[in-house]
């Protein structure tokens, strides 16, 4: 539970920090290294990862106890699993970007909290709300919008949400905290990206051009960084008030997408963005609903437990 005005304000700080990064500096990042292979960036990603995530495990004090997680089997299992789904859609996102399709990242990105509850209801029964039903259907007509103008489904929109969706449901299921289910995926990938960067052609990006080097090397801590200020947030923050500010990240990447990379954006990916815009309000709506009424609901238990007897 957060402590106090102070707390909020440096929990608002950091996790504020860590959606500026992933929605405002890794684009323009990897957009960078955009003669580079996405293939490549993803692989260097990883294996750069690792040193910042040992880091984290050290700082927080958790080093000497994430060895065991690799000696249990169901949790090494699942972990594989959140660690193919998570470089799927890592490479997806670099791809985005670096292709001129930050929009539909962007859109991805907005529509993952409604994947997130139509797979809460297909995979854990868990029924949505009135006002969830409606802000998924307003969702698929936006997405009905985009497919009908494009000529085909918005694969890299779709992909992104599902994976990223897919990746937070299994995530439940493993037991282990953010930190070291993170160093979990990230040792797990090591090798394929290891060989990924040995065998893949690679046209002397990496020690052959200085600078790509750099950036390539420097994409890890940008990966690990923002997970330790998100952490570090979500301690101290209301989880409605972090669910609130996600869509902070694709708002972001929708605005770099235009006006720093001058992606186009038509008269009717506008209306189909409306349709999107409109399904989060509701969603946002529902949320603050239901944490207002579970507030309500505790107090209201605390002041029967604290009642006097007579």
């Amino acid at each position: 539970m957060p402590a106090g005005d102070s707390a909020q304000r440096r929990g608002f700080t950091y996790a504020l920090g860590a959606y500026a990064i992933w929605g405002l500096i890794l684009p323009i990042y990897m957009k960078l290294l955009e003669n580079v292979s996405p293939l490549e960036i993803v692989g260097h990603r990883v294996v750069w990862a690792i040193p910042f995530a040992l880091l984290i495990l050290w700082w927080q004090g958790l080093l000497g106890g994430v060895w065991r997680h690799f000696t249990d089997l169901r949790t090494l299992a699942l972990a594989t699993v959140t660690a193919m789904l998570i470089s799927v859609n890592w490479g997806t996102y670099v791809y985005a970007i670096v292709s001129g399709h930050a929009i539909e990242a962007a859109l991805g990105y907005y529509i993952n909290p409604l994947v997130n509850v139509l797979l809460g209801a297909l995979v854990l029964g868990e029924r949505p709300n009135r006002t969830q039903s409606v802000a998924i259907g307003l969702a698929s007509i936006g997405v009905a919008i985009l497919t009908f103008k494009a000529g085909g489904l918005p694969w890299i929109s779709l992909i992104l949400a599902v994976t990223f969706g897919t990746y937070g449901l299994l995530r439940k299921m493993v037991p282990v905290g953010a930190s070291e289910g993170f160093f979990l995926e990230v040792a797990i990938l090591a090798l394929p990206c290891l060989l990924l960067i040995a065998f893949l052609p690679t046209e002397g990006h990496f020690l052959g051009n200085g600078w790509e080097t750099v950036m390539l090397v420097g994409a890890g801590p940008l990966t690990a960084i923002p997970l330790i200020l998100y952490a570090s947030g979500a301690r101290l923050l209301h989880y409605s008030t972090i669910g609130i500010l996600q869509y902070s990240v694709p708002t972001l990447i929708f605005l770099t997408a235009v006006f720093v990379f001058g992606e186009p954006f038509s008269a009717w990916q506008l209306v189909a963005f409306a349709f999107i815009w409109a399904a989060l309000i509701l969603y946002t709506v529902a949320l603050f609903r239901s944490t207002r009424a579970e507030r309500w609901a505790r107090q209201a238990r605390q002041a029967l437990e604290t009642a006097p007897a007579g």
